[in-house]
């Protein structure tokens, strides 16, 4: 009688040599918000969150729009930055990008990836979800499940109510300047964003945003001073949530995903297991899905002729609001960056998302294109060796007289 040999892996592992670190491990999500991930691991990492956390399908419909090739390519950029002569390649290693896609008059003018990613990578957006989110409010007014933009909060969330979130209104809300106290400080373990972190970690209980976003005190009157605060997307969320009385991922595929086309389902984060979407991050889509949806903006928001979004909506939307305490080259609209006049005239009317570890979603609306940069950098924050806006304005002279 022949015994059938078990395969080699099988035997080097039932006596413990086969008990290697798998090429597929990956960091958690402290070590994310740490900055504590070598290259390889980050990249691992990052491309699959969904190990990470739970989440819910964003749906495509199955028939994605097409991404036509530009006759023009872009073929090498060189520019200056902060005194040093780079160019594409120096970019993308340089700052880690792991892909890029360049849009001009919607057909595709540049596309690359790198670090072991491909067009079916499912990359982290980080906060570059909250644009998305700030389009659903859109939507929502729309359809008719938000009445105003002046609304309180409360009347969609009342579990708010005697917080510092009374009087709040959800235009407040959009412009980041609730006037509630809120650190965003990604590596610091005791700030407020860390302690959303953990809830989400604990994956145990839908809802737990309100037990932190209801402790949190006044710091001053709403809708004048700017702070940052992922919470408060997160809140957004859970507002058009209560509205339209869907999840947030079955309202974007309803809106977005299935009319746009995108060419495979998107995922997103949710902060238990069947719960609520993670409103201020966590949208996994493929680089070009990305595109699709700055090209969607950047062509009024519409499906059959119609926009989804009320008239005037992203204009209002990407534009500065009158609000204090934004610093640098930025300034901020209702979820969305703009770009102040001294980074540059050729940004001048850009919005952007933009997301920790190099994420971007960049509209150019007066020369038509759009531009993402999927990003793999060593820390949340601070770590680009080069400055994203320098080399965007590089590539933006370079095609726009294309």
């Amino acid at each position: 009688m022949i015994k059938k040999l078990l395969p080699i892996s099988i035997i080097l592992f039932s006596i413990g040599l086969g008990a290697q670190p798998s090429k597929t491990s990956i960091g958690g999500a402290r070590d994310i918000y740490d900055g504590s991930l070598y290259p390889d691991e980050a990249v691992r990492t990052y491309s699959q969150t969904e190990r990470i956390f739970p989440t819910r399908v964003i749906k495509a419909g199955g028939k994605p729009s097409p991404l036509l090739q530009s006759n023009q390519p872009l073929t090498s950029v060189k520019f200056i930055s902060e005194g040093k002569s780079y160019d594409l390649p120096d970019y993308i290693a340089l700052n880690r990008m792991v892909g890029l896609l360049v849009l001009k008059d919607g057909k595709i003018a540049y596309e690359h990836y790198d670090f072991g990613v491909t067009p079916n990578t499912k990359w982290m957006s980080m906060s570059v979800a909250k644009s998305f989110v700030s389009t659903l409010v859109g939507a929502a007014i729309k359809d008719g499940y938000i009445s105003n933009l002046n609304d309180p909060v409360t009347k969609y969330l009342p579990q708010l109510s005697g917080s510092a979130y009374e009087g709040v209104s959800v235009r407040d809300l959009l412009m980041m300047a609730s006037g509630v106290k809120w650190n965003e400080t990604y590596t610091d373990p005791s700030s407020d964003r860390r302690k959303l972190l953990e809830l989400q970690i604990a994956s145990n209980q839908q809802g737990a945003i309100f037990d932190v976003m209801k402790t949190l005190s006044k710091a001053s009157e709403p809708g004048k001073n700017f702070n940052y605060s992922t919470g408060e997307t997160v809140l957004i969320g859970e507002v058009v949530q209560a509205a339209t009385k869907m999840p947030l991922a079955d309202y974007l595929s309803k809106k977005i995903w299935i009319p746009v086309g995108m060419q495979a389902n998107g995922l997103w984060w949710l902060d238990s297991p069947g719960g609520h979407e993670v409103g201020g991050s966590g949208i996994l889509a493929a680089l070009r899905d990305f595109g699709r949806f700055g090209q969607f903006i950047l062509d009024g928001a519409k499906v059959n002729g119609q926009s989804i979004v009320p008239e005037g909506w992203l204009a209002d939307a990407g534009t500065a609001k009158p609000i204090s305490g934004v610093t640098g080259k930025n300034g901020y609209g209702y979820q969305w960056w703009t770009v102040k006049p001294e980074a540059g005239k050729i940004h001048e009317s850009v919005f952007m998302g933009r997301g920790i570890h190099g994420q971007y979603l960049y509209i150019n609306p007066a020369n038509n294109m759009v531009i993402v940069g999927l990003g793999a950098r060593p820390k949340p924050v601070g770590k680009q060796v080069i400055d994203d806006l320098d080399f965007l304005a590089a590539v933006v002279e370079s095609l726009k007289n294309n």
